[in-house]
């Protein structure tokens, strides 16, 4: 007869790599599609390499999709929801699952880790809200069938304000958030608070809660003009031509 030392190990040891297999199934599975670009827009990968993204590459579970200083990027999610990403952004699609007969089965979950973004709701936080996650280094989004925009400031080492401020200069570091359309919820192990269209919220760390803002802080979000009309196809680039779709990895 085995050992119960030995066979507990062997147990644990399948279990580890049941997981890693279910790991690596997640990871590549087909999230989105690149709908609009205004410049360099990079996917890491789960496996850690890099690839240069154009207009109509796929985006995948696992993927980390960074901008440069002057890139807006529109992506179209399986669920005809739409993330459109700010310059200077760092963006996770942890997990997104979407099929429309098996709504059991909807995840949506990402990760703001810089800069910013606008989220527009499809199908999934439609029928499923409660699955979808948008986490911040402050705290974790969730909606109420939103648009609603985020930018994650990180702190820095020159001098900022510890408050948001209006008008220009230097941000405090923190979350902050702008309904456009719905509702959403900003949670933290500090607090909770619920924001509607027309409103603003700010929270510095998962220290301090949520609050509300009685005016816009003023943190920009312009794409481009073409970007409104991504619904007439992934050929409507800014500039009027239309990229090549190629996606080059970088080793």
């Amino acid at each position: 007869m085995m050992p119960q030392k030995k066979c507990t190990a062997i147990k644990a040891l399948l279990w580890l790599a049941l997981m890693c297999v279910g790991a690596h199934a997640w990871a590549g599975q087909v999230a989105g599609t690149v709908m609009q670009l205004s410049g360099p827009l990079m996917a890491k990968k789960a496996d850690g390499k890099m690839k240069i993204l154009a207009i109509k590459s796929e985006v995948e579970q696992g993927d980390t999709l960074l901008t440069e200083k002057e890139t807006y990027a529109l992506i179209k999610l399986i669920d005809n929801s739409e993330i459109t990403l700010k310059p200077n952004t760092s963006f996770v699609i942890e997990q997104f699952s979407y099929t429309a007969e098996q709504p059991d089965g909807d995840h949506a979950i990402f990760s703001l880790l810089k800069g910013g973004l606008r989220s527009v709701t499809g199908l999934l936080g439609k029928r499923n809200k409660e699955r979808f996650e948008m986490k911040t280094p402050a705290a974790t989004i969730g909606i109420r069938g939103t648009t609603f925009v985020a930018t994650y400031v990180p702190a820095s080492a020159q001098a900022v304000p510890t408050v948001p401020t209006p008008g220009g200069g230097a941000r405090a570091p923190g979350l902050y958030v702008q309904v456009l359309d719905g509702l959403i919820h900003v949670t933290n192990p500090a607090g909770t608070q619920n924001f509607a269209a027309g409103q603003f919220g700010f929270t510095p760390s998962f220290k301090q809660p949520p609050v509300m803002l009685p005016v816009n802080p003023g943190i920009p979000f312009t794409p481009p003009p073409v970007f409104s009309s991504s619904s007439s196809g992934p050929g409507s680039a800014a500039g009027g031509s239309k990229p090549a779709a190629i996606d080059c990895v970088v080793r």
